[in-house]
């Protein structure tokens, strides 16, 4: 499991989707949300989209291995379609925040690895906010508020990376992933190789 996150507007989405296209065994993780969804957002693509009581019943249910209000809005991630790709040996990319990756912290640490993502500048932050157009003034303003302590968070991280070039910063994240699929501890199967290439000596 690969969890990305960062401050609103930082480029987390973009780069993670610029991840899994680049990459054939990489799986989204789709998250569900309570928040109503933009004119550019289609459902099962960018989220699922559905109501709070429907979110209650999923958390209270133990479907959601992760969830956390943001903005006033719930977020979680679905349990079993995670499972099942993990099972079927994909690896699964998360766009989540620093809550998130927190309980995945606590229930997979020896199976997650995380990055945060900083922009180049609290300046070039607020432009990319105001530049996609899906916020409102007030939206604006609350997430450049919430930025700082979003960012606070970036020392609870494996990695960081400083977005201040997207083809640079995708590269840098397909290198981390890379890195991680060939750690020891990842290698299933290596010990019974390893003794057959002795054996064969």
């Amino acid at each position: 499991m690969l969890v990305i996150s960062s401050p609103s507007g930082a480029g987390k989405t973009t780069l993670t989707r610029m991840l899994v296209e680049r990459d054939p065994n990489l799986q989204l993780s789709i998250s569900v949300t309570t928040r109503p969804r933009r004119s550019n957002e289609q459902d099962g693509v960018h989220y699922h989209f559905i109501d709070k009581p429907r979110f209650d019943a999923m958390s209270e249910a133990g479907e959601l291995i992760e969830s956390a209000r943001i903005f006033e809005n719930y977020y979680g991630t679905p349990r079993e379609p995670l499972e099942a790709a993990l099972a079927s040996g994909r690896d699964v990319v998360f766009d989540i925040d620093w809550q998130g990756a927190r309980q995945l912290q606590a229930q997979a640490p020896d199976d997650l690895a995380t990055v945060f993502i900083l922009p180049p500048s609290r300046a070039i932050l607020e432009q990319r906010l105001r530049n996609r157009g899906a916020d409102d003034e007030e939206t604006v303003r609350r997430r450049m508020a919430a930025a700082s302590d979003e960012m606070s968070h970036w020392s609870e991280y494996d990695y960081v990376v400083i977005n201040d070039d997207l083809e640079r910063s995708a590269a840098a994240l397909k290198a981390i992933l890379d890195a991680e699929r060939l750690r020891r501890t990842r290698s299933h199967g290596l010990p019974e190789y390893v003794k057959q290439l002795m054996i064969d000596a």
